[in-house]
């Protein structure tokens, strides 16, 4: 059993709405907890009382020097010590590295997430590959937003390759542009949420955002932009090539994908796995990779990765 005193008035602000937060590390960790006024009592396995209180007291130093906890700052604070328990929470959420427009923007919910941000923000060309649910692309977004916000950019140029997944394109209503906006939903989702419909709107309305398939890219030079390719394990090796030869000056991109989820056809080679016999080690371009446990969905989610990939060993096995 161990007993914790808090800062001042930092308890009442961490407990969240009828006390969440209290049940969600007590439930999580199997600890027995009771507080009264600033102070918490402990009692379970010794890691796990250890954690908790860790937790509580780094953010009730947090809370004291200012900051707001809310239900989200939490769960994202338990997330950071379960995978680092010398993490110091306080440098993690006061990181003086994010710019100013980024922190208002979002909070990374773990580790990894801060140093894909750090190295977006290093690098002129970060490759991120990982499962579904780890945020690949909504951090991408959310970086070129900053990156606008603080005129580092004067446009944000979004893009993906129009890879029919189980479905016809030519069976789709409209022209080519409006074919492959369903692909592009994912990206148009990520900023509407971070940037507001009105803002989008007004921004794509003059150009300055764009969101467009990677077929379009080819013959131009993208200077003072923020580029993203999404979903680039569909791309060949011809498009891959094709946009990292569009970077122009003051410039950056960013190419998310998951080498779990190619669409391409068997015999095809994917560009994104081949970027990395060709580029990697070269300076200014990093690969960064996320796993399923930095996945930030519903829990379920990570079962979900975990199970399919057990599945595909399980067949590759079979096969030979």
């Amino acid at each position: 059993m161990t007993s914790l005193t808090l800062p001042a008035g930092s308890l009442e602000a961490l407990s969240g709405t009828l006390e969440e937060n209290l049940r969600y590390v007590a439930e999580r960790l199997r600890v027995k907890l009771a507080a009264r006024g600033d102070v918490v009592v402990l009692d379970g396995e010794d890691g796990a009382v250890a954690l908790a209180g860790n937790l509580l007291e780094q953010l009730g130093r947090l809370v004291a020097s200012g900051y707001k906890v809310g239900k989200e700052e939490f769960r994202t604070a338990f997330r950071v010590l379960e995978e680092d328990p010398s993490a110091d929470l306080v440098a993690f959420f006061r990181d003086s590295t994010l710019p100013d427009s980024l922190k208002r923007l979002l909070v990374p919910r773990n580790l990894r997430q801060r140093l894909f941000i750090q190295a977006v923000l290093k690098d002129d060309i970060v490759f991120a590959v990982g499962p579904a649910g780890t945020g690949k692309t909504y951090l991408a977004v959310a970086l070129a937003a900053a990156a606008l916000a603080e005129h580092r950019v004067k446009r944000i140029v979004l893009t993906r390759p129009a890879v029919e997944a189980g479905e016809r394109l030519g069976f789709l209503p409209g022209d080519l542009v409006e074919k492959v906006n369903p692909y592009l939903r994912p990206v148009y989702d990520a900023l509407y949420d971070i940037l507001g419909y009105d803002k989008v709107a007004r921004h794509l309305e003059r150009g300055v955002i764009e969101v467009a398939p990677l077929a379009f890219m080819r013959g131009r030079t993208l200077n003072d932009a923020f580029i993203l390719l999404d979903e680039a394990q569909n791309t060949t090796p011809e498009q891959m090539k094709m946009f990292l030869t569009r970077l122009g000056f003051h410039s950056k991109a960013v190419i998310t994908g998951d080498v779990t989820q190619i669409d391409l056809p068997q015999e095809k080679v994917s560009g994104l796995v081949q970027s990395r016999e060709i580029l990697s080690g070269m300076p200014g371009i990093v690969f960064f990779d996320f796993s399923k446990e930095d996945v930030v969905r519903h829990r379920l989610v990570q079962r979900v990765v975990d199970a399919y990939e057990q599945f595909e060993a399980r067949r590759n096995r079979s096969e030979r």
